[in-house]
């Protein structure tokens, strides 16, 4: 098991289940976390990057979930795939900067990757054992986020804690305001590109409110395809730790009847931008993505600590991608390279405007 900060969280699981390994984020989280631990439960507390590699690359592993936020969560996805295990992966970033070189080496280590998102965990299952020429479309789903239906104008003066009520999930701060910016549904088109081997023409985005309906496919004939369920990630996850079997439910099931209503509509690229620039960085490759996702990561976290505005977020990313030159990404190294220099020249940007 491993944490980021939230050493109490991890220290409860822990001491429940007593895996031998822990993994937090450095040596600080690990003495507090050392601290919480029962006087007869001493596991081995590894740190930082080199710590949740370790831990994914374990022998007696099988399956890996990979819930880090950002691109931290690359290399312990590649430690994973490397050894052929099942990667459970709810690291979307890992496939957005690093999908040309993680799904190859799955293939060759016969690995296999299960989503954990749940609109790609839906897609997943709506594909299963289907031939891809069946298929015309694949169509993911948004909520929207706590600003649906604003204009641009109405956008300068939402705050921070507007951003942060979402109003289906429970989500982590970063990941809260992506919705907000539907960034995250950009990186999630980015990441079903690579999963499902389509094409970006074949990636649709549709907004439903009500978060039911997690995604859907489009067949050749017309028919369309949902996966539904409650807004609620233990069932996705579930999914991916026990697949192919069905374990009983691990949440409240969907009761079709008390739903009063499921509603669509396009996405408003204009008020929304995030969602068109991801389209463009994932079609020219070449890095683009790398530069979008960690613009976007600087670019976040400026405005959770208040110095930019909402609206300043997709525009700092679209700078950086205008700044970027093409450049054939092979190896991690260089990926992980890229990833530092955009997030240095971002806050240097930002630090300037």
């Amino acid at each position: 098991m491993s944490c980021y900060q939230s050493v109490e969280a991890l220290a409860a699981r822990a001491s429940e289940c007593r895996p031998p390994k822990l993994a937090v984020a450095d040596s600080a989280a690990a003495s507090s976390l050392k601290e919480k631990l029962p006087a007869d439960y001493q596991p081995e507390i590894l740190t930082g990057s080199a710590g949740y590699e370790e831990l994914a690359a374990l022998p007696d592993v099988d399956v890996v979930l990979n819930s880090i936020v950002g691109a931290a969560g690359l290399k312990p996805s590649l430690a994973a795939a490397r050894l052929g295990k099942r990667l459970a992966l709810a690291n979307k970033e890992s496939l957005v900067i690093g999908g040309r070189i993680l799904m190859p080496l799955l293939r060759d280590t016969g690995g296999e990757i299960i989503p954990v998102d749940s609109e790609h965990n839906a897609i997943y299952q709506l594909l299963e054992n289907r031939r891809q020429e069946e298929v015309e479309n694949l169509i993911l789903t948004a909520s929207g986020g706590p600003f649906r239906g604003y204009s641009s104008e109405e956008l300068e003066d939402v705050t921070l804690e507007d951003a942060l009520d979402h109003p289906n999930w429970d989500m982590g701060s970063k990941i809260t305001i992506d919705s907000a910016t539907l960034m995250n549904k950009g990186l999630e088109v980015i990441e079903a590109h690579w999963l499902f081997g389509f094409s970006y023409d074949k990636i649709k985005v549709v907004v439903h409110p009500q978060s039911i309906i997690h995604s859907l496919i489009e067949m050749i004939d017309g028919s369309l395809l949902a996966e539904l369920g409650q807004p609620d990630m233990k069932i996705p996850i579930q999914h991916a730790l026990t697949h192919p079997e069905r374990e009983n439910a691990v949440s409240e099931k969907l009761n079709l009847t008390a739903i009063p209503e499921l509603t669509f509509q396009e996405p408003d690229t204009e008020s929304f931008p995030a969602l068109k620039l991801a389209y463009q960085a994932g079609r020219q490759s070449q890095g683009y993505p790398v530069v979008l996702n960690a613009a976007n990561e600087v670019a976040v976290s400026a405005f959770l600590e208040k110095k930019i505005a909402f609206l300043e977020i997709s525009y700092i990313i679209e700078e950086m991608l205008d700044r970027h030159r093409p450049v054939d990404l092979k190896e991690s190294d260089d990926i992980l390279a890229l990833d530092q220099q955009t997030r240095r020249r971002t806050r240097e940007f930002i630090a300037n405007m």
